[in-house]
């Protein structure tokens, strides 16, 4: 079964385009390092919760939204490949050359293997 990292983010909603740019511009180098899938959603019912939710996990603020993400490789090794490669490769400070179009410290991610598909 696959690996999959899950991501997610608060995005001004000013920042819409500029955070599909960086995403489609990091996807070329997510599949070059053995990513067989990636999808990025722009969060459309996304509702406050009472006691917890997306908003509250990412802690929104009112010109925001929330952004959901993942990347699906073939195994847990070559995405920790990759992320490594995060750290030195120039071509990933070409992507964020102009910074990221939101903040990065609220961000939520983890990793996680596949038990189930359909």
């Amino acid at each position: 079964m696959s690996y999959v990292n899950g991501f997610l983010a608060p995005v001004p909603a000013a920042n819409k385009d500029a955070y599909i740019e960086s995403a489609r511009a990091a996807s070329v180098l997510f599949k070059a390092f053995g990513a067989t899938r990636m999808k990025e959603c722009w969060g459309v019912d996304v509702p406050d919760g009472e006691v917890t939710s997306f908003p509250m996990a990412v802690k929104k603020a009112e010109d925001e939204v929330v952004v959901f993400s993942w990347i699906e490789w073939p195994d847990k090794a070559t995405s920790d490949a990759c992320m490594a490669a995060m750290e030195t490769d120039p071509r990933w400070q070409e992507v964020f050359k102009d910074g990221m179009p939101f903040d990065g410290k609220r961000m939520i991610y983890g990793g996680f293997e596949s038990v189930f598909e359909a």
